[in-house]
């Protein structure tokens, strides 16, 4: 694909606001406050919307929410919608800088690498420890281990 703001092919990096596709710093910085960048994420959310509109849920759009088959390692529904019942998680996720972070996971090109920098975050830490504390939480004897071991 082309680059939104020079002839470069790329696919190395996409914008958080549009998807275009972008090959540098520089690019992104021009492109992303044009009126073109407003222009095609306007076009995404009237297309996002004519697809809710069409189908019966907007779960059924996104594909990421139900995994074709499941791992040890799957998380039930039940357990992924108590985060949103989740207070301090709620909190967290009002840090600018924690959902850039986040922004930039999820439109990594190598999602495993960019984890990988992100968890030397002690923000994204701290968010990681609120999620798993709600998905998966310490019992009794794995708590008082860590008491012990700080």
């Amino acid at each position: 694909m082309e680059c939104v703001s020079c002839p470069n092919l790329t696919n190395k990096y996409k914008c958080s606001k549009c998807i275009a596709p972008y090959c540098s710093v520089n690019c992104y910085k021009k492109h992303k406050d044009s009126a073109q960048c407003e222009e095609l994420a306007a076009a995404q959310r009237e297309k996002g919307s004519r697809k809710a509109d069409n189908s019966q849920s907007s779960v059924e759009q996104e594909p990421t929410l139900y995994a074709p088959f499941s791992t040890e390692d799957t998380i039930p529904l039940a357990l992924l919608q108590k985060l949103n019942d989740c207070e301090p998680l709620r909190q967290l996720l009002l840090n600018p800088h924690l959902r850039a972070l986040l922004q930039q996971i999820d439109v990594a090109h190598n999602a495993n690498l960019t984890m990988t920098a992100a968890m030397q975050e002690p923000l994204f830490i701290e968010f990681a420890n609120a999620c798993l504390q709600v998905v998966e939480p310490l019992s009794d004897a794995e708590r008082a281990e860590l008491q012990l071991s700080s």
